[in-house]
């Protein structure tokens, strides 16, 4: 009996030698800078949602797209968090630094709202333009009355940065330098919209 716990126990040892190891991973946030604060201020609510995704990009992969046609992702590195919610963060912490709407919730603290962003995310990516990567953000936004659902506004937000060179670092920069983009016109359309249905 102890002779065959010692082979089952050698035999477990030289099975986990062969296990492939589990990858290194390096996790990045999404950089942002913040924005300007605003001093005037509106009477309504907000709740920001997550974008909807597709299967590639609702997860923590940065994808690349290397050359028109295929996807690939950057080995070894990922997002905090899946891209759905490392964007809706990053649009939240914009309308915070605004600071014109005071009461923001997201779709999980489930709070009453008087108007909602849904949105679709198209993509959310790095793709080579001239041997150069470039990240690219690009959200189907709609602003909806959320007491009947009726969509009150739409838009489509599509923003590109290059990277400084092809390291991952630049490239997660890029990312967040048109993240930061994209919020400052997605907060500024907002409540645009917001006050011309809120007068």
């Amino acid at each position: 009996m102890k002779r065959l716990s010692l082979l089952l126990a050698a035999g477990l040892l030289s099975a986990c030698s062969i296990l492939p190891q589990s990858e290194p991973l390096d996790i990045y946030l999404l950089p942002g800078a913040a924005l300007p604060a605003q001093t005037q201020r509106v009477d309504w609510s907000l709740r920001v949602n997550s974008p909807v995704s597709n299967q590639l990009l609702d997860g923590t992969r940065i994808v690349v797209l290397p050359e028109p046609g295929r996807v690939n992702t950057y080995q070894g590195v990922r997002w905090s968090e899946r891209t759905p919610q490392l964007l809706r963060g990053r649009l939240l912490d914009a309308f915070h630094d605004d600071g014109r709407v005071q009461a923001l919730s997201n779709e999980e603290q489930r709070l009453q709202a008087d108007l909602e962003l849904v949105s679709d995310l198209r993509s959310f990516h790095s793709q080579y333009r001239d041997g150069r990567p470039e990240a690219l953000i690009q959200l189907d936004v709609r602003l909806v009355d959320a007491r009947d659902q009726r969509i009150l506004a739409s838009r489509r937000f599509s923003v590109s940065q290059s990277a400084s060179d092809t390291s991952i670092a630049a490239v997660v920069k890029a990312f967040g330098q048109a993240g930061d983009q994209l919020s400052r016109e997605l907060v500024d359309w907002t409540l645009a919209e917001g006050q011309r249905a809120n007068p």
